[in-house]
């Protein structure tokens, strides 16, 4: 339902935007532009679903053979002494543990068709142990919180449109999404703990979330101490690097597990044609939508009218450009999905906003969308904190997405 405002509200304002130009300006050639946007942006959304089809099916492949090769099930061991401090309501060994368990280590893992399903089972078995039926237990509210800060180990679809983009480098900006990322879902923890009165200082919270925050904020210092192609050169071969031994490490899993590989990963690369295709109407709903916006000069009156509240605090304002991303990244994953591909597209993958815009579109998900589908399913009608652990976590992954890029690409 939001989805549907926001993309009637692409037009409206479009279309009034195109009349004071029009009568008051003079501009006769703004409602030809607006017309020339939508055959140029569907033309290029399906352009872009159709090139998704072979990276996609390639990675859908791997992941399938580490979800048969027991790698969500290693994630889900590994995380298991922390989750346990972090959902005390929930009994000792009860099977919604490993729902929850699954859900996430898929989340962390891009495979967001397993996610989805997984996520459901979890909140029908939080309600089955939720004293009050309309109203979201502790546990629930951490588990979308969890959800909503977006941890992704492997961001694929961004990797994905930036390599449709033409971008130089495609997984240039891995680290800086695994940064940005990690800050948003530490904050999210911490919020919600606060809440419900988890004690942070307890060993197995404080050695896990100390021992991560410590490591990251130490290669964040060393990136630091290093000049911008230094960075560039060194977080582009790490990050290729660290992507193959994933593929390596799924495969060996696979073959350790006696999983046929092969079948295995033509299994997974089938949904890939699937999911290329299936995306194209979304894609070109938001792209044409974004290009009627954009064309009629809606979208550089909201970007300049950023830059002079962003100029009178004194600070640098480049990367206001890619703010319509994160602003509609709670609302709606294809919306910022399709905000972002307008941003490479406008400003070139490889620019600083391009880049800002998709670590934007990998540091959080759609809060929103996520409270009121994994709600709904259960009939919660009382959210109590869960809006506003989402949204701070969301806006901790906004700041530290702006300064990692600043870091990493100044």
């Amino acid at each position: 339902m939001v989805l549907n405002y926001i993309w009637i509200a692409f037009f409206v304002i479009a279309f009034v935007i195109a009349l004071i130009k029009l009568i008051f300006l003079g501009d006769t050639g703004v409602f030809p532009a607006i017309m020339d946007s939508t055959f140029s942006t569907a033309k290029t959304a399906f352009e872009i679903s159709l090139g998704l089809t072979g990276v996609l099916s390639l990675w859908l492949g791997v992941m399938k053979i580490g979800e048969k090769g027991g790698v969500v099930n290693f994630l889900a061991r590994l995380l298991g002494p922390l989750f346990a401090k972090l959902f005390p309501e929930i009994p000792k060994n009860h099977p919604v543990v490993g729902n929850i368990f699954m859900n996430l280590s898929a989340n962390m893992l891009g495979l967001d068709n397993a996610a989805t399903p997984l996520g459901l089972k979890a909140m029908e078995g939080l309600q089955e142990i939720n004293p009050k039926k309309d109203t979201a237990s502790n546990s629930m509210i951490m588990f979308l919180v969890l959800n909503t800060s977006g941890l992704t180990l492997i961001p694929v679809s961004i990797l994905v449109y930036r390599a449709q983009q033409n971008a130089a480098q495609p997984t240039d900006v891995f680290l800086p999404i695994l940064l940005a990322t990690f800050v948003s879902t530490l904050v999210g923890i911490i919020v919600t703990s606060l809440y419900q009165r988890i004690n942070l200082l307890n060993r197995t919270i404080f050695l896990a979330l100390g021992g991560i925050s410590v490591f990251l904020a130490a290669m964040a210092w060393g990136f630091h101490q290093l000049s911008s192609a230094e960075v560039e050169i060194l977080s582009t071969n790490i990050a290729n690097i660290l992507l193959f031994l994933i593929i390596m490490a799924f495969l060996l899993a696979g073959i350790r597990k006696k999983v046929n590989v092969y079948e295995a990963f033509v299994e997974g690369a089938k949904g890939g044609f699937d999911t290329a295709i299936r995306i194209i109407p979304y894609l070109i709903a938001m792209l044409v939508g974004i290009g009627v916006f954009r064309a009629s000069g809606a979208m550089d009156w909201l970007i300049d009218g950023l830059k002079w509240l962003i100029g009178l605090t004194g600070c640098d304002a480049e990367w206001a450009g890619a703010m319509p991303t994160a602003l509609m990244k709670p609302l709606s994953g294809s919306g910022a999905r399709g905000m972002m591909v307008d941003a490479m597209t406008t400003y070139g993958a490889d620019s600083f906003v391009g880049r800002l815009s998709c670590i934007f579109q990998g540091s959080t998900d759609t809060t929103f969308y996520i409270l009121a589908v994994y709600f709904g399913s259960v009939g919660i009608r009382h959210t109590r904190h869960a809006v506003t652990c989402g949204l701070l976590a969301d806006l901790a992954g906004i700041i530290a997405a702006i300064g990692v890029c600043y870091l990493f690409f100044t």
